[in-house]
């Protein structure tokens, strides 16, 4: 699926659950919410957690909860940026010309 696709498929699954009413310092504290659970992961899969009332994981099964994690994380990038009118590939090509700038060569 193209990254387009799942901005308007993503934009329709959250207004069908309502998630949609949410203006973007909601949006915003959500995104902040999926980062943390994300960072948790990579944390889980690198250095482990050590902690009696979870379970054991393995590695396929860690993978798996990064790549929820990192969707989740999009997700909240796709619908802030539908709040603002702004298509996912505007945002990729603007990062894609903002590095290319700042690091070409000399």
């Amino acid at each position: 699926m193209k990254a387009a696709d799942t901005q308007v498929w993503i934009q329709q699954f959250y207004d069908q659950r309502g998630w949609s009413n949410y203006g973007p310092f909601e949006r915003i504290g959500f995104l902040t919410e999926e980062v943390g659970e994300a960072a948790r992961a990579v944390r889980a899969l690198e250095i482990g957690r050590d902690r009696p009332d979870e379970h054991h994981k393995s590695t396929d099964r860690l993978k798996e909860d990064l790549v929820e994690e990192l969707g989740d994380v999009l997700g909240n990038v796709f619908i802030l940026a539908s709040l603002y009118d702004i298509t996912i590939e505007e945002v990729l090509e603007a990062h894609k010309n903002k590095l290319s700038k700042r690091y070409a060569e000399k």
